[in-house]
């Protein structure tokens, strides 16, 4: 379908989403919401699609909510009736991929500024890869408002005392591609210019390999991370059955001992 916000294409097995409103710095309007969540869905729902890449379009990834488009109460107009859907319990998630239902992996690549809202690509995102001109930094406190969400991700995987630094200095300090990588919040520095290349690239290694196996691995991964040890060891080893009556599963060691590329058919 047409977006107006974004750009999405599919290139053989990976969908590529472009956030695409430069002059905005890619700041989230609730029409930019909607049409994101539709991507999500259709790239879920696309038997082509195996891997979906995210990055940005100008000088920024995402700055988060476009305030010139938040009502003054602050809170987002919903055509629903007030409480009427599970949505509205919800934190709010704004641009966040649907990380916890959906089943493909989403590699991000941060091709500039990337705060507030823009920060859950970080935080949600599987592979995180960005251009040596990234910065991340969260402006909540610095507009009045209490950073939520966001930062309470961002604390799970940056060290508490420097995700509490981010989240308590607001605009003011900007952390750069280069501490970023250090501290593990992203996974690979690029040349700018080479950013969403090099994405791809990622992208085509993981769709090389068997794209069932690579759905139940991070599913493991991911819902493991929020239950006890041995609980998430029996979950995976859950996934794992599941798997293992794909024709998939009996293409790899086949394709292992003929010696040549296995065919997957991701069923």
């Amino acid at each position: 379908m047409p977006f107006d916000t974004i750009d999405y294409r599919v290139d053989g097995h990976t969908a590529t989403l472009i956030l695409n409103r430069p002059d905005a710095l890619n700041a989230l309007s609730p029409h930019m919401i909607t049409e994101l969540r539709a991507a999500y869905a259709e790239a879920e729902a696309d038997d082509r699609v195996w891997t979906l890449v995210v990055t940005g379009s100008g000088r920024a990834f995402c700055t988060g909510a476009d305030v010139t488009e938040i009502p003054a109460d602050g809170r987002v107009v919903n055509p629903r009736p007030y409480l009427s859907t599970y949505e509205q319990w919800e934190a709010p998630q704004e641009g966040t991929p649907p990380f916890r239902t959906m089943t493909k992996p989403v590699l991000v690549a941060i091709n500039g500024l990337c705060c507030g809202a823009g920060l859950d690509w970080v935080t949600t995102g599987d592979i995180v890869i960005a251009s040596e001109r990234a910065q991340f930094f969260d402006p909540h406190v610095s507009i009045g408002l209490v950073a939520g969400r966001e930062m309470v991700r961002l604390s799970r995987v940056l060290p508490r005392t420097v995700a509490l630094r981010m989240a308590l200095t607001g605009k003011y300090e900007r952390m750069s591609a280069e501490r970023a990588y250090e501290l593990g919040m992203i996974t690979e520095i690029v040349e700018h210019a080479r950013l969403l290349e090099r994405a791809c690239e990622v992208a085509e290694i993981v769709n090389t390999n068997a794209p069932l196996a690579v759905r139940g691995t991070r599913l493991a991964i991911l819902k493991g991370l929020d239950v006890p040890l041995h609980q998430a060891e029996m979950m995976a080893e859950s996934f794992r059955e599941r798997v293992v009556r794909t024709e998939d599963a009996q293409e790899g060691p086949r394709a292992f001992a003929e010696k040549r590329s296995a065919r997957w058919q991701c069923r």
